[in-house]
């Protein structure tokens, strides 16, 4: 049995914007990004309506940086699901991103056109790892 405690959990109410921050995504193996920059403006905007927390490689590295948005237990309930975005190496992509968020996210609003070019489908196994 581990005495480990489990890492708090978002209220139900709030999105959660998950940001790796692993082996490539965060790192200057991809050049030409403010990554502390990137990340410090996703919690400074959105730090009232969402949970924004940096995590270790989500292992989809050919698309770093990768920023996973879950959705708020209303968005659930009205069917959002995680939406994983890939290549968010701008800082207009960042705050569309943002700007989605605040409107509601996953299920409760819909995101920016532009942002479909960032969308793409990890595989189960990682997919289950995060949004578990």
């Amino acid at each position: 049995m581990s005495r480990r405690k489990r890492p708090t959990q978002a209220p139900a109410s709030r999105c959660t914007v998950t940001v790796c921050r692993g082996c490539c995504c965060g790192t200057a193996k991809v050049p030409g990004v403010d990554h502390t920059a990137q990340l410090s403006t996703l919690k400074a905007e959105l730090g009232p309506v969402a949970q924004v927390r940096a995590v270790n490689c989500l292992d989809a590295c050919e698309q770093a940086n990768v920023i996973v948005v879950q959705p708020s237990s209303a968005g659930r309930a009205a069917g959002g699901r995680p939406v994983w975005l890939g290549l968010v190496n701008d800082s207009d992509a960042t705050a569309d991103i943002a700007t989605w968020v605040r409107a509601g996210g996953p299920g409760l609003a819909d995101p920016p056109t532009i942002l479909d070019l960032y969308a793409f489908g990890p595989s189960r196994r990682v997919r289950r790892a995060v949004e578990d």
